[in-house]
């Protein structure tokens, strides 16, 4: 390339005017910023269903709890979109919503300790306000640090802050899950709480200074642009595509049938401690962690739609197996599979939206998706909970009474058969939309990270050698 070439590229890239270690500076501020939310979600966030319990939410409370902050956080981000970067610039925008989730721990713990009649609304309303200012974010963020990592780049670090982030969170998780513990023994659960809060609200402070050092580089392409939503739906989207949201919707939706009331279950049916609660928790943590590479390299080699059938049809099974032991360790090796399982059919969903729009819509059509699925999760959520306060916790058939713990594992088995109805009916005429160098579902069955890593642990035991992998040509 040319001299005469030189400004012209260095007008369009963002980074040309950044010196390398200002850049350097602000890639190493995105991964401790994304420690510190991890932290943040670890300790804080996974415990908010269990906060609420704690303040006697009735279970269609902790349905709106799970459906009002998805709802009102896809709305924040299509507002984000269209209207708030017209009037601060990325980099403001990342630091008003990040401080203010900082701000934000105080009241959601303290509203509901001074108004104590209306504890369980007030926490909720927090918690609602909490996710807006996060989800706000959320755009202008994306685009900022994708102008920061150059493409060469890109794989590398998300996938090494990626993992980083698992890290910190599944020990935050832990130590979460023992400090409720030990507050809980010493009859100070409020205070147990409390900690964990305030912990929470200092690792978003954290994160928000280090999102403070980042370069607010100059715009390399325009931030703002109008929604389109409803034009890219009927004019520019494909049949596949509308077919995959209404698949994914109805998904989320049959999913959340259940999702919040797990909680209920395992800590007010089952009595749970928090620390099995927070293992319960973390196992899903681990099956997420230790697949998601094997999932992500068997979307690559035998394409994202099938990768959505075989998960598609596991996981109406998860919620099922709820039914069959209430034993702790049980339900802890689920809720592993159940990680292990949902990495594969998160990632499905996500690569699937890339390949079925042009490059050009794929930042409103991954907005529209998020708002389908969030519509389906407040759909869910509140129907579950209505579910749950009317079915039955005996069942009579064939002359033999099933007594159960509470109706929650029946209102589990109607998420499933849901589940199942959806995958049913929408997944055999998913098409994938790559056709070249892609291996067949029966191949991806052999590699299956489900069953792959306890295929390696029977063989290891017999004191057989392990069968070489074929490596992928990319």
């Amino acid at each position: 390339m040319g001299e005469a070439d030189a400004p012209d590229r260095d007008h369009r890239h963002p980074l040309a005017s950044l010196p390398k270690k200002d850049q350097q500076e602000s890639r190493t501020s995105g991964i401790r910023d994304g420690l510190c939310q991890a932290v943040a979600q670890g300790i804080g966030e996974h415990y908010f269903s269990a906060f609420a319990l704690m303040l006697k939410a009735t279970p269609l409370q902790i349905g709106w709890l799970s459906a009002l902050p998805q709802l009102v956080g896809a709305w924040a981000q299509i507002y984000a979109t269209s209207r708030a970067l017209s009037h601060l610039s990325r980099k403001k925008l990342i630091l008003f919503g990040s401080f203010g989730q900082a701000v934000a721990w105080f009241p959601l713990f303290l509203l509901p300790l001074l108004i104590a009649d209306q504890a369980a609304a007030l926490f909720i309303i927090g918690v609602v306000v909490y996710a807006a200012l996060g989800h706000v974010t959320v755009p202008a963020w994306n685009s900022l640090i994708t102008d920061i990592v150059g493409p060469n780049l890109r794989g590398r670090y998300f996938g090494r802050r990626a993992q980083l982030m698992a890290v910190a969170n599944f020990a935050a998780l832990a130590a979460g899950g023992f400090l409720l513990h030990v507050s809980e023994r010493w009859s100070s659960t409020w205070g147990g709480f409390a900690l964990l809060f305030l912990l929470a609200a200092t690792a978003r402070a954290l994160s928000s200074f280090f999102l403070g050092r980042l370069a607010d580089v100059p715009v390399a392409h325009s931030a703002i642009q109008s929604a389109g939503f409803i034009d890219l739906l009927v004019r520019r989207s494909s049949p596949d595509f509308r077919r995959f949201l209404c698949f994914s919707g109805l998904m989320h939706a049959a999913t959340l049938l259940a999702g919040p009331y797990f909680v209920v279950y395992l800590l007010q049916d089952l009595h749970l401690s928090y620390v099995e609660y927070g293992v319960w928790l973390a196992a899903q943590m681990v099956g997420q962690f230790v697949s998601l590479k094997a999932w992500g390299r068997l979307g690559d080699r035998c394409g994202h739609a099938a990768v959505l059938t075989v998960t598609g049809y596991l996981v109406p099974v998860l919620p099922m197996l709820y039914l069959f032991s209430n034993h702790v360790t049980f339900l802890i090796c689920v809720n592993f599979v159940a990680g292990m399982v949902w990495s594969g059919f998160s990632l499905g969903l996500q690569n699937y939206i890339f390949d079925a729009v042009p490059a050009g819509d794929k930042g409103r059509a991954v907005a529209l998706a998020n708002t389908i699925n969030a519509m389906g999760w407040f759909a869910g959520a509140l129907v579950g909970g209505w579910l749950a306060g009317w079915l039955p916790t005996r069942l009579l058939g064939f002359g033999i009474e099933w007594s159960l713990v509470s109706n929650l594992p029946l209102l589990f088995l109607v998420s499933g058969c849901l589940r199942l109805a959806v995958s049913a009916l929408f997944l055999p005429g998913l098409r994938e939309l790559r056709t070249e160098g892609l291996c067949s579902i029966r191949r991806l069955l052999a590699h299956l990270p489900v069953l792959q890593p306890l295929h390696r642990v029977v063989r290891r035991s017999r004191g057989k050698p392990r069968a070489p992998v074929r490596q992928s040509s990319e």
